[in-house]
């Protein structure tokens, strides 16, 4: 799923494509992509982009009239940009095209689960209902990025990924964040020191700085393509059983529900492996302890 980084620079692109531009149409390919039925498409198309911004991991659209369309690409929705008019729209993973006098924006669901959505929203009040209502960790301090992550109780993997509690912090970001600040992702948000959140908060900011800046460098002027949640350069999501890159250990995972938790037991839980709920309770004693019992070591 886009997070904060991708969404950004996807921002900065659509920003210098469709400000002052008029939305001449919005074609669906699915009818169940839109999910609002006030404003209609009539009521809305016409109007010019008048800025973009970002609601957690929503793409929003600001047009004149103080109309809104809000768009969430979900696990796998990506954007296209097409220089002509009216481009067509691509079979099987093509959702809609967004018409503009010089080009097309193509939003598409590689995924057989078809998530992605579209809000057409009348008035700044109707944004309310896409806003989490998480904090923005690139705009608080320290106090407030403390008071938002230890607000209920949770493990720190799920902490930095409620939208409710931060804002556009995903799986993938939130693995390389506990990993720079070597922290486990089973701990929980209320049993660290001050010394440690602040290493958290700071490996936050830097972590999502840092690719904001890579992935807009990559980008250039044109638009992002191949955006993705896996990327070689990242330190341990995604690299489960490669070699840390700080410490040279085995990065390993632990699975729960449709979600991964990837992490180094060398930097961030001092040599111990995590439980994954499903292996643990098949082998229960049996479970490895350690990198050492895994491997077969003395």
């Amino acid at each position: 799923m886009p997070e904060l980084p991708d969404i950004a620079v996807y921002l900065e692109a659509l920003t210098r494509r469709t400000v002052g531009h008029r939305l001449q149409a919005i074609r669906l390919a699915s009818p169940f992509l839109l999910r609002s039925v006030d404003p209609r498409i009539d009521e809305v198309v016409g109007h010019e982009v008048t800025g973009l911004r970002r609601i957690g991991k929503r793409v929003v659209f600001e047009l004149e009239d103080d109309l809104f369309v809000v768009i969430h690409l979900m696990v796998a929705g990506r954007f296209a940009w097409d220089d002509e008019p009216g481009a067509k729209i691509p079979a099987r993973i093509g959702l809609a095209g967004f018409d503009f006098d010089h080009g097309t924006l193509l939003l598409r669901e590689a995924s057989k689960k078809k998530r992605a959505s579209l809000h057409l929203v009348r008035g700044e009040a109707g944004l309310v209902d896409h806003d989490r209502g998480g904090a923005e960790p690139l705009e608080v301090d320290l106090a407030g990025f403390t008071a938002a992550l230890t607000k209920e109780r949770h493990t720190l993997k799920r902490a930095l990924t409620d939208q409710r509690l931060l804002s556009g912090i995903g799986n993938a970001y939130s693995d390389e964040i506990l990993h720079r600040s070597k922290l486990s992702p089973m701990r929980r948000s209320d049993q660290l020191s001050p010394e440690e959140l602040e290493r958290l908060y700071e490996a936050t900011r830097a972590v999502l700085v840092e690719w904001t800046d890579r992935l807009r460098e990559e980008s250039g002027d044109g638009f992002p393509e191949n955006v993705t949640a896996f990327r070689p350069e990242m330190a341990v999501h995604g690299k489960y059983k490669s070699p840390c890159p700080v410490c040279g250990g085995t990065i390993m995972r632990i699975r729960y529900a449709s979600n991964e938790a990837n992490y180094c037991p060398t930097c961030q839980t001092d040599g111990k492996l995590l439980a994954d709920r499903s292996l643990s309770r098949l082998l229960k004693a049996s479970w490895p302890k350690t990198l050492e019992e895994l491997e077969g070591k003395p």
